[in-house]
């Protein structure tokens, strides 16, 4: 239940990313279990969440930017045993780490009470954002992955990278061997070196090229800010399972010829021209032939591997439904702890 603010001046409460961190939110675990909730709920359709709107300004010669360059708006309300509303306000800049020394994405959670839609919380929203990301890949290892897996390739070393590989490695103990791929290859060789000192049971490696890493995986996770796709279906072992993340790696034949094709929702994923939307266009893809959203699989309603030898894609969007119930999950335990700073609304 919300914290309740009758006869009180309305105030939020202000999470920094330390706060956030604070409660609960670097834990791979409490992310997982969060997203498998909410997944459920939007197979059962408890759940509004509009389309998103990416806010992109072009250049002074009026070319596009990176694909990477916008600000997205991502409002959305989750029933069930959550009962909130909020919206997450994320920018992206390819270029905020080269020439700016920050983060690519920055961005703010607001959690709004659905009984009066009054803001309860404001939230830092990156930290959120990269391990909901995380938890993800994570419940689509676990429903449509081998379970006998034991080496994951990450391709593009940078944060959300980095969240990925933390997640699957404290999550899965199974994993043997992890392939990291990155067009600056000495930040591939870092991150290899940080894991190999922290995991005595796994093995890192920085590969060659993408198409090394790729076809060394079970599992696949490409975590890149490419607009042009490059992992061709060929590429793939079977019984890999890919997660997506960065959504424009994959050549149109990876989809066309997988076995399966999983989505978190049809309706985001089949827009902006992404891969999906393009196939869409040209009439060599369809919601027919998508096998299952996520949820569907997690609630049961539909099957997830069925075979040891299937190829299987998942292209998960990002839902804000998923950025929401985990920072309004968050903040309850921040209410519990007494962490964070609360600010009157009027004052």
């Amino acid at each position: 239940m919300l914290i309740s603010q009758e006869k009180q001046t309305p105030s939020v409460l202000y999470l920094s990313r330390r706060h956030v961190a604070e409660a609960g939110g670097e834990s791979p675990e409490f992310f997982t279990e969060v997203i498998e909730e909410v997944l459920e709920l939007h197979a059962l359709g408890k759940f509004v969440q509009p389309l998103k709107p990416y806010l992109r300004v072009r250049g002074e010669d009026g070319e596009q930017g990176h694909i990477a360059d916008r600000i997205i708006a991502m409002p959305s309300y989750v029933g069930g045993n959550l009962q909130i509303s909020g919206l997450k306000w994320i920018g992206s800049k390819h270029d905020n780490p080269s020439v700016h020394g920050l983060e690519r994405a920055s961005g703010m959670i607001v959690l709004n009470d659905p009984q009066t839609n009054y803001p309860i919380a404001i939230m830092e929203a990156a930290l959120i954002s990269s391990m909901r990301t995380a938890a993800v890949t994570s419940v689509g290892i676990k429903y449509l992955a081998r379970k006998d897996f034991s080496d994951v390739t990450i391709i593009g070393c940078g944060i959300i990278g980095q969240r990925q590989l933390e997640s699957v490695a404290q999550l899965f103990p199974q994993v043997q061997r992890i392939h990291l791929y990155d067009v600056h290859s000495e930040t591939a060789s870092r991150l290899a070196e940080r894991v190999n000192a922290q995991y005595s049971h796994i093995s890192c490696r920085s590969c060659e090229s993408a198409e090394i890493a790729v076809g060394s995986g079970d599992i696949v996770i490409p975590c890149t800010v490419t607009d042009k796709p490059y992992i061709h279906y060929s590429w793939l072992k079977k019984g890999s399972f890919v997660s997506n993340v960065s959504i424009m790696d994959l050549h149109k034949d990876v989809f066309t010829h997988a076995d399966k094709v999983v989505v978190d929702d049809w309706e985001q994923s089949n827009r902006e021209k992404k891969i999906i939307n393009q196939l869409v266009l040209e009439g060599a893809f369809s919601k027919e032939k998508l096998h299952a959203e996520l949820g569907e699989i997690v609630a049961g309603i539909r099957p997830g591997r069925e075979l040891e030898d299937e190829i299987i894609v998942l292209n998960p969007m990002g839902m804000a439904i998923e950025d929401i119930s985990c920072a309004y999950r968050i903040y309850e335990q921040a209410v519990a702890k007494g962490i964070g700073v609360s600010l009157s609304l009027y004052d």
